[in-house]
């Protein structure tokens, strides 16, 4: 097998490991994978999904007309291999994309161009990569150093679903009480999209509770390595008022 292991280093999280494998099945085909504690997290192979959380975000707020063009302002919490950003700046409405990735390690593979999308993103003027909690962020005070900093939507894509975390940062941010301080860091009419790979959580209820136009959206792709479908699960949910 073609396998290069790219990084490989113990993390607050556990021991965090980049790698670039060619695919058996298909010979010639490259893939860059990351594993946590030796488990899978995420791939180069099917992005749909992680793509999906910021353009579908982005179609719902232009449903609302509320935008002009040249305007949005996006944060994603998580950076991954970079994906939902990438297709955030796709997007010529879009002026500011900030990510917040809670471990370094993962922004110098960035940096230090280790993943497919390093060169691409790495040029783009629009975006700010920021090392921190995400849940922290969201549920502290929308202000810094007295200016207040909101956006249009805020995509989450850091656990593998509300239930299934990668550590205890984010017990506060799934609640009623999280989703209620998440909202005022969101402009009136901004939307939250939240990433799942499981349909089944109380996470609905509770942004029901705390937005408008709550829906979910079902992304499923063929699985071409295993000979199975696989779907994963988005949440979204419509800021209103001020």
């Amino acid at each position: 097998m073609n396998l290069e292991i790219l990084a490989y280093e113990p993390t607050p999280l556990g021991l965090l490991c980049l790698r670039r494998r060619e695919l058996l099945s298909k010979p010639g085909t490259m893939v860059t994978e990351v594993t946590l504690n030796h488990e899978f997290l995420m791939s180069s192979y099917l992005t749909e999904s992680e793509r999906a959380l910021t353009r579908l975000g982005i179609e719902r707020l232009r449903n609302v007309e509320r935008l002009s063009s040249n305007e949005l302002r996006v944060l994603v919490g998580g950076f991954g291999l970079g994906y939902t950003a990438a297709e955030a700046l796709k997007d010529g409405s879009v002026s500011h994309v900030e990510v917040v990735e809670f471990l370094p390690q993962v922004i110098g593979w960035f940096r230090d161009g280790l993943i497919p999308l390093a060169e691409q993103l790495n040029a783009e003027p629009r975006l700010q990569v920021t090392q921190g909690d995400i849940y922290a962020r969201l549920t502290g005070p929308a202000v810094v150093d007295s200016v207040p900093t909101t956006f249009d939507l805020i995509a989450i894509d850091v656990d593998h679903s509300p239930e299934d975390v990668l550590g205890d940062q984010s017990c506060g941010f799934y609640t009623e009480a999280g989703l209620q301080k998440t909202s005022q860091h969101l402009n009136s009419n901004g939307v939250l999209a939240v990433w799942s790979y499981d349909e089944n959580t109380p996470l609905l209820d509770k942004m029901k509770v705390v937005f408008a136009d709550v829906s979910v959206e079902k992304v499923t792709v063929w699985n071409d390595l295993i000979n199975e479908e696989q779907t994963d699960w988005l949440f979204f949910g419509r800021k209103v008022g001020s």
